[in-house]
């Protein structure tokens, strides 16, 4: 059991990427905290795991329910070894179709999330010598693209913010590490083939064959790849990696 004995915590975990990495992460034996903001959703997948998982709601850009999930998972436990900063929001629109809200929720989610969570769960790691941290942005957040502004800043956002936290943390014995998928199967993908067919009347396989095409591959990637990923960077001896946003892609982004 890779990670028998580490705990974990996985934000948006209450389906897609989130719910893939709490189960793959279960798997090798990590105790788990599901957290999101539908309470049924994570629920549900704790459920699923069983006895080693526990689901607590959390809104990532409210610094207050933040604190509450470090005093739950930390009690669930016994400390926290792993924390995937995965909740996540898109939205995909040309600039003067952005509002200051979109671009604000945006941000709140996406970048201000991962900053408070790592800010909350990181010390408690660097005093036991030893953690993972792990923050799912995207290939927005190495390459721009048209009608995604406010999400590649945001993504951009978190890859300059794990660069920076690796850093600061190298001696230390936690690693800090970004994985950058490409078009995942997930509500994420849905939302945006619905956008792209509002706005253009294109049929619905048509969508989705472009955005394949995004990928050397020609396809749309499944969450558990990302999982995988996820969990490989956790391994004990993956302590070398630190500071690297991974793409998963399929070789489209290449760095």
């Amino acid at each position: 059991m890779l990670l028998e004995g580490k705990s974990a915590v996985i934000t948006g975990a209450g389906r897609g990427i989130g719910a893939a990495v709490a189960r793959d992460l279960a798997r090798h034996g990590a105790r788990v905290v599901v957290s999101a903001r539908t309470t049924s959703e994570i629920e549900a997948v704790a459920n699923e795991i069983g006895d080693s998982s526990k689901a607590v709601e959390c809104d990532v850009s409210d610094p207050g329910q933040v604190s509450r999930l470090f005093e739950e998972a930390t009690a669930f436990g016994g400390g926290v070894d792993i924390l995937v900063n995965n909740a996540g929001i898109a939205r995909s629109a040309p600039l003067d179709k952005t509002s200051l809200d979109e671009w604000n929720r945006i941000m709140a989610i996406n970048a201000t999330g991962t900053f408070l969570c790592t800010q909350a769960f990181l010390p408690s790691m660097v005093k036991r010598g030893w953690g993972r941290v792990i923050n799912v942005a995207s290939t927005a957040g190495k390459a721009g693209g048209a009608y995604i502004s406010a999400y590649a800043a945001s993504k951009h956002a978190v890859v300059g913010f794990t660069r920076s936290m690796a850093m600061e943390v190298a001696t230390t014995g936690v690693t800090v590490n970004a994985v950058c998928p490409g078009y995942v199967d997930t509500l994420l993908v849905d939302h945006a083939v619905d956008s792209i067919i509002e706005a253009t009347g294109s049929a619905e396989d048509l969508v989705r064959e472009h955005l394949a095409k995004s990928s050397p591959q020609n396809r749309i990637f499944d969450v558990e790849e990302v999982a995988f990923l996820v969990t490989s960077l956790c391994d004990p001896r993956a302590k070398g990696i630190n500071g690297q946003a991974m793409v998963l892609d399929g070789g489209m982004v290449q760095s």
